[in-house]
């Protein structure tokens, strides 16, 4: 068994807060490692070196109103132990911030990474730590990326803004290469989303989801093209199967609401399968070395 250094736990206080807010859904079977904060289980079997697979992304890795998502699935067909850092609103800078995460990678046989959203990026307006609750610059104030963005398309010139995307955009190319670059076992970037990367932001309504663009918001097929150099495979998954979902109480069987924002079940099922032949090379490979390199 590995042992890194304690991760923060402030990083995984959604993932509690998924457990609470999602309880009378799902059971997402949290566990803690040795030293670490909340992650979304069930727990692996082993964390021996070179036994493992690691999957690292945002929510819809984590697998929000799934009971199986596709870091599951795919250890069950490859009869590998997972460990899921699917942590809310993560982009490529916070696993940065977490060498301890990065040994977990490191030892594992091979990782997915998805392409994370780049509203979750530092700029000259906004302090990100890597997460979409933004720090404002200017007087230290906390917003959710929304609202943040939303102030600025109200105060700011259409040109601004434009600048603003763009040097969002070029941290993010930077900050997901630097991350790419850290793990050194054979890397899956993987790109799973209702839409393509081919997309154009609009400014004209000057609305944020108009911005955006559907998650992984502010990604576009340039900066898929720039990073994914960096890896080993790329895949990609474009599926709304499923969309949006009906949610049902665990306790009475009625219906509680609809998810119309995290990948559904089916949805979870396409990516698994779109991702099945570049995890089997990896899985199948012999693990005498994991973490010497690519």
């Amino acid at each position: 068994m590995i042992s890194p250094p304690g991760l923060d736990s402030e990083c995984m206080v959604k993932t509690v807060n998924y457990q609470e807010r999602d309880r009378e859904i799902i059971d997402y079977e949290t566990f803690q490692l040795p030293q670490t904060g909340w992650l979304r289980g069930p727990a692996p079997r082993t964390l021996a070196r070179g036994e493992y697979f690691t999957c690292l992304g945002a929510a819809q890795t984590f697998g929000c109103f799934c009971a199986q998502p596709y870091p599951t699935l795919l250890a069950e067909r490859l009869d590998l132990p997972v460990l899921n850092f699917g942590i809310a609103g993560a982009g490529p800078r916070f696993f940065l911030r977490f060498p301890a995460m990065l040994e977990y990678v490191n030892s594992g046989r091979f990782a997915i990474l998805q392409v994370m959203s780049g509203r979750s990026e530092d700029n000259s307006f906004f302090d990100s730590g890597g997460r979409s609750q933004l720090v404002r610059r200017s007087d230290g104030k906390e917003l959710e990326a929304v609202r943040a963005y939303r102030e600025l398309l109200a105060n700011e010139s259409v040109e601004r803004i434009q600048a603003l995307v763009e040097e969002t955009r070029q941290n993010w190319v930077q900050s997901f290469t630097n991350l790419l670059q850290a793990i050194q076992v054979p890397t899956i970037l993987f790109w799973f989303s209702e839409r393509s990367p081919d997309y154009e932001a609009s400014y004209s309504e000057r609305r944020p989801r108009r911005v955006f663009g559907k998650f992984p918001q502010l990604v576009n097929r340039a900066m898929v093209e720039q990073v994914k150099v960096a890896g080993d495979e790329y895949v990609e998954c474009i599926s709304a199967r499923g969309m949006p979902q009906r949610l049902v109480s665990r306790l009475t069987g009625e219906h509680v609401r609809d998810n119309r924002y995290y990948p559904s079940p089916e949805m979870h099922a396409d990516a698994a399968d779109a991702l099945h032949d570049a995890s089997r090379k990896y899985a199948d490979r012999i693990s005498a070395a994991p973490g010497s390199g690519r």
